[in-house]
């Protein structure tokens, strides 16, 4: 029993090891998908995620905030680095806005891959008030086109809000 157990944890961490490739073909599939801010508007309702206490095969959901809701605005919710050489160290600034009536806290930026690294504005964004998430990216590990992105938990209707980006990896 504990050698199975043991097989299966070990298994379970090489295909962690491994999803930063994978994730690339699988990412570029979906990335349609990804964008969910309202192009009319630029604002986009959000809401927290459903935290049920079963146990699932998806990673587990950030907490959900107990403040009050509020409305984001993204600048983008995708961004394209175009061609990058292979190694490049990356970054790009999403600016939010809050555009509600409450103060917005971002809680948590979760990137879907150890290649993305996550900065964001810590303390509450006043109504009106903008912030910044940063991603940073390692080209390092990768060849050709990418697609990534990173789910921010936050007190908006619909969290988690989804930012993505793409680059073309040159050798």
């Amino acid at each position: 029993m504990k050698k199975t157990l043991s097989i299966i944890a070990l298994s379970i961490i090489g295909l962690g090891l491994v999803s930063c490739k994978k994730e690339n073909k699988e990412a570029a599939a979906g990335a349609e998908v990804a964008n969910i801010t309202d192009s009319t508007a630029g604002a986009t309702n959000l809401a927290p995620a459903n935290t049920s206490g079963g146990v699932s095969e998806e990673p587990a959901a950030a907490p959900v905030s107990n403040q009050p809701l509020t409305t984001i605005a993204l600048s983008e919710s995708n961004f394209d680095f175009g061609n990058i050489k292979k190694g490049d160290k990356v970054q790009h600034v999403y600016e939010v806005t809050n555009t509600g009536t409450n103060p917005l806290v971002i809680s948590e930026v979760k990137p879907g891959c150890g290649c993305t690294a996550p900065d964001f504005t810590k303390e509450p964004i006043l109504p009106g008030k903008k912030g910044k998430i940063i991603l940073h990216f390692d080209s390092s590990n990768f060849d050709g086109n990418v697609s990534k992105f990173a789910d921010v938990f936050a007190n908006v209707e619909k969290a988690p809000v989804k930012l993505t980006f793409t680059a073309n990896i040159q050798p």
